[in-house]
């Protein structure tokens, strides 16, 4: 093979070496920021991955919610009132609008044992308003929750 023939060749291969490596760090790094949504009954079901970092949202099971005396550590169950619950550990503090009964999402991972280790806890700022995520999830009577029949 000619020499320059042979230095076109390497040079289109390592334009297509580069350029392939190019879109697996891409993707690679899409992957890693891909923040999924799982409702209760997937985190229960096993449909959330143990170990990677996801968003799930539910409703605070009243009268779960227990705090350690001596630090910020939270334990609370987050449910859909359809019988799927997930316990939730959370080390911070609470947003103010945070309190059973009423509609929160979390961002974290599950552990090996499936509980839920939060690193962000986020509650609705007002009465009316319900994350899109949460709409589907039926509401408690007395919650103050829209439901989605309701205008917003």
């Amino acid at each position: 093979m000619p020499p320059k023939r042979r230095n076109r060749l390497l040079a289109v291969a390592f334009v297509l070496v580069g350029a392939a490596a190019a879109v697996w760090l891409l993707l690679l790094a899409a992957n890693e920021s891909l923040n999924l949504f799982y409702p209760p009954h997937k985190v229960v079901n096993g449909d959330a991955p143990v170990g990677v970092g996801i968003r799930a949202g539910g409703m605070v099971l009243e009268g779960s919610v227990q705090r350690a005396p001596e630090t910020l550590q939270v334990a609370f169950t987050l449910t859909d009132r359809q019988g799927a619950d997930f316990q939730v550990l959370y080390d911070g503090i609470l947003p103010d609008l945070f309190r059973e009964g009423q509609g929160i999402l979390v961002r974290g991972q599950l552990d090996a044992s499936r509980v839920f280790q939060a690193e962000e806890v986020l509650a609705k700022h007002d009465e009316n308003y319900m994350p899109p995520e949460l709409m589907s999830l039926p509401t408690n009577g007395g919650s103050g929750l829209a439901s989605p029949a309701e205008p917003h």
